[in-house]
């Protein structure tokens, strides 16, 4: 097993296109082609929890938060990311990072809360734009079929929960072939008109180059004519939050409650209450007061997110319930579902939870 191994199965998960701008994913320290000797999944990465993974025998930690954030210009281990890093290359441990990437599909970071609340019908809270592109390529008719179906295994041809989604329609197309060319069909030096049908596909823009590849492969003439169009349609399986539904409404405060003990939190900053019974709850694990506006839009009853400044609460406008769980809290459950995730993937290896908690908050 190799860590590039891992890394694969990570990046189809979570495809490191789907990361902010500001953020750092990927492969921190170490190199891909090394074996591994073991995966240590933990939400932070720090000398704790490098000590934790040597304790372990693992040798690639897997941690949502990146120990790298800004660029740093020497390594001296004046503060704790120094000195972590110090201690990583010297124990050759790799560090791969996880991060907005994971917060931004619908099975990641924000759908472990909502299992945890037992939320149903959950949505992609704010879709991202600008994530799809169409294909429309070319086909010779008796072989649309060929084509289609190597698209669709690559990738193309999801719509929600369909899948093999195309539209088609059928032409003629022409060419004549020079000298130096194969024709898979008509004759050299002689314009040829072809029965040809037109295939039509969409997809996340990062699977473009399989999709192109089997597109190529699958295709019986030379030079095949395509086009490929950026799309401004919201992909409904990547973006911010999610919002979903309880099996049915729960008293406010008796909800507040429950989250408290759900996230095992000593408390809970929230707005005030401002009816009985509440079921529609939207959530964002991490920072996610940029959001509160879309919840309120959505309909939400409450908005379950962390770090948010005392201004920020005003912006609930009495519109909804805002509760502020904790940074840590609120992500928390990221271990188990990238353990989970690593474990159906890889049953027969080593992956293991991280003892440490490495929140840095403290209460009284």
């Amino acid at each position: 097993m190799y860590i590039q191994d891992i890394i694969r199965v990570l990046e189809n998960t979570a495809p490191p296109a789907l990361q902010e701008d500001y953020d750092n994913t990927g492969l921190l320290t170490g190199q891909a082609s090394w074996p591994c000797t073991g995966i240590l999944v933990s939400l932070d990465v720090t000398e704790a929890v490098l000590k934790d993974a040597i304790k372990k025998g693992c040798n690639l930690v897997v941690a949502h938060h990146p120990i790298l954030f800004r660029g740093i210009k020497k390594i001296t281990g004046k503060n704790y990311v120094e000195q972590t890093i110090i201690k990583a290359i010297k124990n050759d441990i790799a560090i791969y990072a996880i991060h907005t990437n994971l917060d931004n599909v619908l099975q990641g970071v924000n759908s472990a809360i909502a299992e945890k609340l037992k939320l149903k019908n959950c949505k992609i809270l704010q879709p991202k734009a600008g994530q799809l592109q169409k294909l429309a390529v070319f086909v010779p008719q008796t072989h649309a079929d060929k084509v289609s179906n190597a698209l669709f295994e690559a990738g193309a041809g999801n719509i929600g929960r369909y899948s093999e989604c195309s539209f088609s329609s059928s032409g003629t197309g022409s060419f004549k072939a020079g000298e130096d060319t194969h024709p898979f069909t008509g004759k050299k030096g002689e314009r040829h008109y072809e029965a040809e049908t037109r295939v039509e596909v969409i997809f996340p823009h990062w699977k473009a180059g399989p999709v192109l590849k089997a597109m190529k492969a699958s295709h019986p003439y030379e030079e095949v004519a395509y086009d490929l169009y950026p799309l401004a349609n919201s992909f409904q399986e990547t973006g911010s939050g999610l919002v979903g539904i309880l099996n049915k409404p729960l008293e406010t405060s008796l909800f507040l409650k429950q989250l408290k003990s759900i996230f095992n939190t000593p408390a809970i900053r929230h707005t005030r209450i401002l009816k009985k019974n509440i079921q529609k709850i939207a959530v964002c694990g991490g920072a996610g007061s940029f959001l509160i506006s879309t919840a309120i839009s959505a309909g939400a009853d409450v908005f379950i997110t962390a770090d948010v400044k005392y201004h920020e609460f005003f912006d609930a406008d009495d519109k909804l319930v805002l509760a502020d769980i904790g940074h840590y809290e609120s992500e928390q459950f990221t271990i188990e579902l990238l353990f989970d995730i690593l474990k159906q993937n890889f049953p027969n290896f080593a992956v293991l939870k991280t003892a440490v908690n490495s929140n840095p908050v403290k209460y009284l």
